[in-house]
């Protein structure tokens, strides 16, 4: 068996228990290719997963111990080697065995007694596919995360003119938007959100959290900034960010499709003021007529509004702010979210004291943890 490591030739490994197969092949391959050699399925598959990696696999079928058709099986099953484009070399030559072959995911078949000339050429055209969908690939992932990039700066964007427009929740947006995810997580061990609460979703209801408030740019300024409790008529007006929010991201979400993250953005913007008993607004909806992700906001902003200093309200310890929140339990807030809040509120009152909006704040929160 014999190794060439150091050289930027495209790597061949050649698998078959003939000496005189590997060396033809050798003879064949050895200008265009630097060629790694196995005897048997567990050697191949140890040099398959070992830098470097080869870049094509020629491996026969009939060998003692593992055969081809199993060391295909285990190189697709890891996901280490399972872009390692494969072609069968055997003296297996029934139709049967070649659909095998490429049922396994081998790219090519090539039958016994082969021209090396032939071979050579099957594995630079394999080879140069291979390049074509590495940079496809490539491609596909720099524009994931171009479209993630401007999505995240999007929500940034959208946050923070709600922030220039209420300039005392500074650190509103980010500590709701972690305590969504920390409730999220925990609420997901429930089952009756375990199968809605997948990983994806909890990272959208993440993105998405900084938008709860964005139709507040719509409430004039008298009354968005007001220090004291509203009139009757304020607290309409007021009551109308949750609509504002609500259709400015629907007209989004139209431009996007129904599958936009901001799907959830809109339920969340519209629906986080609604109550479990049905006491709440816009719609005055019920139980789990309310989207899951507006009544993980809920817990989250009224949590928030609680322990935050406000210039009509000095803020409120953490433990009291446990108590209110578990108070509403039932009517104000879903049940079983409030249990999940109950089971992590250590992590709220840490998330509190990462993104508190004044030291003195962050020092406040921690003498009542210490308490």
């Amino acid at each position: 068996m014999r190794k060439v490591l150091k050289s930027n030739k495209p790597r061949v490994l050649i698998v078959d228990d003939t000496p005189v197969n590997i060396h033809v092949l050798m003879e064949a391959l050895k200008d265009e290719y630097a060629i790694l050699a196995a005897k048997d399925g567990e050697k191949a598959l140890r040099l398959a997963a070992s830098e470097p990696q080869p870049d094509i696999i020629l491996l026969d079928i009939m060998m003692p111990g593992m055969n081809g058709y199993e060391v295909c099986a285990k190189l697709k099953e890891n996901p280490r080697t399972e872009n390692i484009p494969v072609i069968f070399i055997t003296a297996l030559t029934e139709e049967d065995e070649e659909a095998r072959g490429l049922a396994l995911g081998a790219v090519d078949y090539v039958v016994k007694p082969f021209r090396p000339a032939l071979v050579t050429i099957r594995v630079r055209n394999q080879l140069e596919l291979k390049k074509h969908r590495d940079h496809l690939e490539l491609l596909v992932k720099e524009r994931t995360l171009e479209l993630e990039l401007t999505r995240e700066a999007t929500i940034e964007c959208l946050a923070t003119l709600c922030e220039c427009r209420d300039p005392e929740t500074g650190g509103h947006i980010k500590r709701t938007q972690n305590f969504v995810k920390a409730l999220a997580v925990e609420a997901a061990k429930h089952p009756r959100f375990t199968t809605y609460l997948s990983a994806e979703v909890i990272e959208l209801l993440y993105l998405s959290a900084p938008l709860h408030d964005v139709g507040k740019v719509g409430v004039p300024d008298d009354i968005l900034l007001k220090p004291g409790s509203f009139s009757d008529e304020q607290f309409v007006e007021m009551k109308k960010h949750t609509a504002y929010g609500h259709d400015t991201l629907a007209k989004a979400e139209e431009k996007l499709g129904g599958n936009s993250f901001l799907c959830l953005a809109k339920e969340i913007a519209y629906s986080h003021h609604e109550r479990w008993d049905g006491e709440g607004y816009p719609l005055g909806l019920k139980g789990e007529e309310i989207p899951l992700g507006a009544r993980i906001m809920a817990i989250a902003d009224v949590y928030d509004a609680i322990i935050s200093r406000r210039v009509y309200k000095p803020p409120i310890p953490h433990g009291e702010a446990v108590g209110m929140i578990m108070k509403g339990r039932g009517t104000q807030f879903d049940p079983d979210l409030c249990d999940a809040f109950l089971n992590i509120s250590d992590k709220f009152l840490a998330i509190a004291m990462e993104f508190a909006d004044f030291e003195k704040d962050e020092k406040r929160v921690r003498d009542s943890e210490n308490r």
